[in-house]
């Protein structure tokens, strides 16, 4: 049985018109653009929605009359109130793994740029200054082998982050939640924080990982340590982050995610010399969305033939 399928802010995942929205089936209505005032309007002949990072809070579930399958175009789903989702026994369903390999490269690009400080010396040829080309001195320029990556989230993304780290001679340690037993090295956050030159964060944002990097956890960092940011922008209490980075607390840091996005006009973010920011982009490859959009379909596809697979709630526990 085919169900209408409601695609609510398409234009997040297709801003350059690359994808086929059909690949999910004759009944797509896609509407570009949603937010809480007309979710409800958008959501009226669905019985399959599908949303990229907005936020669908408990209120706007509760007016759904016909939705029996949320599908998150994502790997993080805290956008959604899973709980809301159990009382009216929608399941929830999102996309693990789809962007693994580019989000990790993100990871890596930033670590081998802030490892030459390449933020600094782009600047340096924008304003015209091009004394490091004449005068012998080199900015922080270290190789990456030998150094210790201390990566936060054994998952899809950090463990592909090890792969590649270890292939260039790093040392890995990792922090996780879960007990592994496959010949890495884990140990405590605390500890991570103190022995790593370089700390990438891959862990989803929840109630125990918001804000995990403050002003108390970045105290333990190295004062040339680098931190990696490809993950959720509240892993990090931004605030803090800014005054060790002003401070030169730390070495640097990269993010792809920050606490509001786009950083707000005026953030020092983008003006500190010691940091480097990307516009959430480690997802944002073709042929990552083409793969994100098929499997949006693999999880419609299980639904409909009632075994529905990457559910992330308990939609008849309550």
């Amino acid at each position: 049985m085919k169900r209408h399928v409601v695609v609510m802010n398409g234009k997040k995942m297709n801003y350059d018109g690359a994808l086929d929205y059909q690949l999910l089936g004759d009944h797509v209505i896609v509407y570009d653009d949603t937010d809480e005032k007309n979710f409800l309007e958008h959501a009226s002949q669905a019985e399959i929605i599908v949303t990229k990072e907005m936020s669908v809070t408990s209120e706007m579930i509760a007016g759904l009359k016909n939705v029996k399958l949320i599908v998150e175009a994502g790997t993080g789903y805290n956008n959604i109130d899973l709980d809301a989702a159990n009382k009216k026994h929608i399941t929830v369903c999102n996309v693990p793994s789809y962007s693994s390999k580019r989000v990790a490269h993100t990871a890596i690009m930033g670590m081998l740029m802030l490892s030459s400080s390449m933020q600094m010396q782009l600047r340096h040829l924008e304003r015209g200054d091009h004394s490091h080309f004449t005068n012998g001195l080199l900015m922080r320029h270290e190789e990456l082998n030998d150094k210790t990556l201390g990566i936060v989230g054994a998952g899809h993304i950090g463990r592909e982050v090890g792969k590649v780290a270890h292939a260039m001679g790093m040392q890995v340690i990792y922090n996780t939640r879960t007990t592994k037993d496959d010949g890495e090295e884990y140990v405590s956050l605390n500890e991570l924080l103190k022995r790593s030159d370089y700390v990438s964060l891959h862990v989803p944002l929840n109630e125990w990982t918001y804000h995990m990097i403050n002003k108390d956890t970045l105290s333990l960092m190295k004062n040339n340590a680098f931190l990696i940011n490809t993950s959720r922008g509240a892993l990090v209490d931004e605030e803090a982050l800014i005054s060790s980075l002003k401070a030169k607390e730390i070495g640097g840091a990269f993010l792809d995610v920050t606490e509001v996005e786009p950083p707000e006009e005026g953030s020092p973010l983008y003006e500190l010399e010691n940091v480097i920011i990307t516009p959430h982009m480690g997802w944002k490859g073709l042929e990552t969305r083409k793969r994100l959009l098929s499997i949006v379909k693999d999880d419609i596809d299980a639904f409909d033939a009632d075994h529905p697979i990457n559910v992330v709630n308990e939609p008849f526990s309550l």
